[in-house]
């Protein structure tokens, strides 16, 4: 029996029978109509193409400025995507003893506001939107967009970043989590009622189904634990009193693209139908562009393979072609060299070209979801949408996804699919051209791949001191006090007191170790496995 890698058996030939239970305006409706299914504009990208980004930050701060102005300027990108290094993410500072050695090395290393002004020297925050990688830190990274807006003269309404924020999946898909569970997830509501009032334009959430996908969930696991999260949050905000009108729209997510194309389009046309009536129907959203389910993605790394590499090159556009059928707004593909190490601008700029090759010689770009009234298309899309909806109910009736997290349950369920899947490889049940079918005995480790700067620390300790020492001490000090002060009441929005320390130059580090005393460290549960 053939079936997804989300194990829904497909059938050698579908008919009218197949969907003859679908009604159209119910169920599919036109282009930016409810319930979204056929995609949320009405012309789609006879309009306006997705915006096409590449993931970037591996180096200084200089280094990756000069390469984002580049891609910016030059090489048609028309947003930037940057990764942060792990002291970044974790809320440390580049000269904290146990994680200098990680200075740089997964991305570029953020101190303060004055890497921050560095990092963006020269490119035009009212012109261009960024995607960061960051979750712990978001709140951090809104505030130092906000403050690097100033500096450019930007009105902080017309600031466009997009933070990832979606902390609840780092307890269970990545672990690059800092605060226990509930005091993390009343800052993501902080970052909610901040943008609201503030920052109109940004997205202060990318719910991440991307990270779920690759740390080994099926495409249904994939969206109904990011759905479910996406309601938690949710929740957090309505308890603050916030309309759901007023930050729905705004709400993102960053999803991921297998292998299978017609599984992913499936899994991202019933994704945007679920979303549309849980946000109308359930929180009672008026307002259409709350209805919108807007969304960024990118090929998924896991899928390539280190054995014939320039393979990945196929395996990148396969992956581009079914997010861009099933409707993406925004994009960065993988390289063929991120099965051995972060890529080369050689092989950055072979990823963006392929967004730009399918976007501009393809054709699928021509008509707003060319794949609509396929018979295949149609009922895959109802049984995602069912599957779906069936894992979000099981996660319900577990109390929520907090505590389903909480409790180690959704660790348990995708590292038992991570098992499964690495099984079907091993049998060959799962194929993979080049790795257990078509292999070659002559495999070689190509040459040129990108090398992490050891010296890269030692600088980025050079400039965090020059800021220690040119910085008013005493209002960093002052401004880490209101801030502990902030966060100690519930009641209190933390954002504005962050505001502060970042124009103050205070450090993320400096700014996470006053937040540690106040809610502690998270503790991952012993019987998780």
């Amino acid at each position: 029996m053939v079936e997804t890698t989300s194990g829904v058996p497909i059938k050698t030939v579908y008919g009218p029978e197949d969907i003859a239970h679908l009604d159209y305006e119910n169920d599919l409706g036109n282009p930016g109509d409810y319930p979204m299914t056929r995609g949320p504009y009405p012309e789609m990208y006879r309009n306006k193409l997705w915006t096409m980004r590449t993931y970037t930050g591996f180096g200084t701060v200089s280094e990756v400025n000069r390469w984002n102005r580049r891609l910016y300027e030059e090489e048609g990108a028309t947003g930037l995507s940057i990764a942060l290094d792990l002291p970044t993410q974790m809320g440390y500072d580049s000269d904290h003893e146990e994680w200098g050695p990680e200075v740089g090395r997964v991305g570029v290393a953020i101190d303060s506001l004055a890497d921050f002004e560095v990092l963006f020297e020269g490119i035009p925050l009212d012109e261009v939107s960024t995607s960061f990688t960051i979750n712990a830190p978001a709140f951090v990274f809104l505030a130092l967009y906000k403050v690097a807006g100033e500096k450019q003269c930007v009105a902080t309404d017309q600031l466009r970043p997009i933070v990832q924020n979606d902390i609840l999946k780092e307890f269970f898909a990545r672990g690059a989590c800092v605060f226990p569970v509930e005091p993390s997830l009343r800052i993501v509501a902080d970052t909610f009622a901040f943008c609201t009032d503030e920052m109109p334009r940004a997205n202060p959430i990318s719910v991440c189904g991307y990270h779920i996908r690759e740390s080994g969930a099926t495409a249904v696991q994939e969206m109904a634990f990011a759905i479910s999260n996406a309601i938690e949050y949710i929740d957090r905000a309505l308890e603050r009193g916030l309309d759901i009108d007023s930050f729905a729209p705004r709400i993102s997510w960053n999803l991921g693209a297998f292998m299978n194309l017609f599984e992913e389009v499936a899994k991202y046309r019933a994704s945007r139908r679920i979303w549309a009536r849980l946000v109308r129907e359930r929180y009672g959203a008026q307002d259409p562009r709350s209805w919108r389910f807007l969304w960024f993605a990118g090929t998924c790394g896991s899928t390539f393979s280190h054995k014939q590499p320039l393979n990945n090159i196929v395996r990148a556009t396969v992956e581009t072609l079914a997010l861009v059928l099933g409707g993406v707004q925004s994009l960065t593909v993988n390289t063929w060299q991120e099965a051995f190490e972060i890529p080369d601008q050689s092989a950055m700029l072979t990823a963006l070209r392929t967004q730009q090759i399918i976007a501009h010689e393809s054709g699928v770009a021509d008509t707003a979801d060319p794949l609509a009234g396929s018979y295949f298309v149609e009922s895959l899309t109802d049984e995602y949408e069912r599957r779906i909806l069936e894992l979000m109910d099981d996660v319900a009736k577990r109390g929520g996804m907090a505590m389903a997290i909480e409790s180690g349950h959704i660790a348990r369920v995708i590292l038992d699919e991570a098992y499964k899947h690495t099984a079907a490889v091993e049998a060959g049940e799962r194929t993979i051209v080049g790795e257990n079918m078509f292999a070659q005995e002559d495999e070689h480790t190509p040459t040129g791949l990108f090398e992490h700067d050891q010296g890269a620390q030692a600088e980025q300790a050079r400039r965090l001191a020059a800021v220690r020492a040119n910085r008013d001490d005493q209002a960093v000090a002052s401004d880490l006090e209101s801030l502990e002060v902030a966060a100690r009441d519930p009641e209190t929005n933390i954002m504005p007191a962050t505001v502060d320390c970042v124009r103050a130059y205070a450090t993320i580090g400096e700014i996470f170790t006053t937040l540690r005393a106040v809610f502690g460290e998270y503790q991952e549960p012993l019987d998780i496995f």
